[in-house]
């Protein structure tokens, strides 16, 4: 388990940044989805909601796993 500088574990910042760009890719998709409708591509549009939807369930998953580590070495140095 390395911790680098920061105090905090791979897993815990891999978890981060999973759940981070899932989210930004969400947002993103939201333009994307419009995008479609506006060119009358209905399916493309809900390919991109479908997308859309898988992004905000890994994210959410990553936040069950990090809820899971909390109060762990893993979850990183303790706020005092």
């Amino acid at each position: 388990m390395a911790t680098g500088e920061t105090g905090f574990s791979d897993v815990v910042f891999d978890l981060i940044s999973v759940q981070y760009h899932s989210l930004k890719a969400g947002h993103d998709y939201g333009q994307y989805v419009r995008d479609a409708e506006n060119g009358g591509h209905t399916q493309i549009a809900e390919f991109f909601r479908q997308v859309m939807k898988e992004d905000s369930e890994r994210a959410r998953r990553c936040h069950e796993f990090l809820t899971q580590l909390e109060g762990t070495k893993e979850a990183g140095p303790a706020v005092r």
